[in-house]
């Protein structure tokens, strides 16, 4: 009897894509459907960018290099040199986005067993490159008590075992929107020097920190070796089907590592390498404008949200995403009952269940992971819904005034 892999077995569903065929079915009854769970910006991408595509001069397209090409890679590590990253076209591996650049970290620095360490909750999808990297997570678990801020450096030290091979995190955070500060990166950085492990940096969202600095790995010093950034430009430039991230480090053994597991795929898309060359015709001004603009979404999204009755939410530091603990009995089944069951004025809101963020079992049941990738009018609406939803699902765990019943 043919079967598929333990692998497959054991590969996780997209914890944000989850409810998708719900989604599907609600929009197919006439419904409404507010996305709030994944980051997919409405933000429009660059037409510069979009130009440089369309206005191409390409006959035959060809195979770029394994790396990426050498004008992309140029362009690319001048902008790192403008955020403070002091790094050459050496140190860069194009990737078929951000995904590829965690499978090549993973692939690169772990064998079958070895350990990775996380703070929890983390970007789910971490999740499934474990499992097909065949790598063990190991969770430190962060608190929305105290904004998710980083676990003390002493709950990392207990877990380091033989096995342990790598810290990866995540800054801007992604589910949680926490920046960690300098500080806790070099807590980490010399935890990583001091047990010789790799330090896997996920920067997606640096251009999008707004109460706190950004603050890379690369920042820091004493730890080249160590230290391996992982890129995209997904959401720096609302450009995530172009699928172009990087592989970032100056430790040039696992570079060439790395390049190896690239040439497995040949080559990074060349006409999305167009695209985001174009980048640096940007004005220096346009970082401005898409922050400001998420910087309003962030406050009316918790402004909206601590307003709700028994709803709790710390203020993200940065990307574009809030974990909020809702009232309800199990945050699965309310999203699903949300796109199911659920309406107000034929509107609903698809959110992300935390509990795919989480390694640890059991956690994140009451929580809930919201982007705020819509316009200030589209997102109030979907906030009116998920307030309506609060007040009549059938699951929820405060008490609701009869006048709030009443009304709806």
């Amino acid at each position: 009897m043919l079967e598929v892999s333990q692998r497959g077995h054991a590969m996780p569903l997209s914890p944000y894509r989850r409810l998708t065929p719900f989604a599907e079915a609600a929009k197919q009854r006439g419904v409404r459907v507010h996305h709030l769970n994944i980051g997919q910006p409405d933000i429009e991408t660059p037409p510069t960018m979009m130009a440089a595509v369309q206005q191409a001069d390409i006959r035959v397209l060809e195979y770029s290099p394994t790396a990426g090409y050498l004008s992309y890679r140029r362009k690319l590590a001048d902008y790192y040199q403008r955020v403070g990253i002091q790094v050459g076209v050496e140190d860069i591996l194009v990737t078929a986005g951000g995904s590829e650049a965690i499978f090549f970290a993973l692939m690169s620095c772990l064998n079958p067993g070895d350990e990775l360490i996380i703070p929890e909750p983390f970007y789910g999808a971490y999740t499934a490159f474990a499992v097909a990297a065949d790598v063990r997570i190991v969770p430190v678990t962060s608190s929305i008590a105290d904004g998710f801020a980083l676990p003390p450096i002493e709950e990392f030290e207990r877990r380091i075992t033989p096995r342990s091979k790598a810290l990866l995190l995540c800054t801007p955070n992604n589910p949680t929107g926490y920046v960690y500060s300098r500080q806790e990166l070099e807590q980490l950085k010399d935890l990583c020097v001091r047990h010789d492990l790799y330090l896997f940096s996920d920067e997606a969202y640096r251009e999008f920190c707004y109460d706190r600095e950004y603050v890379s790995a690369m920042h820091l010093e004493g730890a080249d070796d160590h230290i391996v950034v992982l890129d995209t430009i997904s959401k720096r430039y609302s450009a995530c089907g172009a699928r172009i991230g990087a592989f970032v480090t100056k430790n040039k053994a696992l570079q060439q590592t790395a390049f190896k597991f690239a040439q497995m795929r040949i080559s990074p898309p060349g006409l999305a390498q167009v695209l985001a060359e174009a980048a640096s015709e940007l004005p220096d001004t346009y970082f401005d404008q898409t922050k400001a603009e998420y910087l309003n979404r962030r406050d009316l999204m918790v402004q909206r949200l601590r307003a709700m009755p028994g709803v709790e939410c710390p203020v993200p530091g940065g990307a574009f995403y809030v974990m909020a603990h809702l009232p309800v009995d199990d945050c699965d089944t309310f999203c699903q009952w949300l796109l199911e069951s659920f309406s107000y004025e034929n509107e609903t809101v698809m959110l992300t269940p935390a509990s795919g963020f989480y390694a640890t079992k059991n956690l994140g049941k009451q929580q809930v992971r919201m982007a705020y990738v819509l316009n200030c009018t589209h997102l109030d609406r979907a906030l009116t819904c998920l307030e309506q939803a609060l007040l009549v699902y059938p699951g929820r765990e405060i008490a609701v005034p009869e006048a709030a019943l009443d009304h709806n």
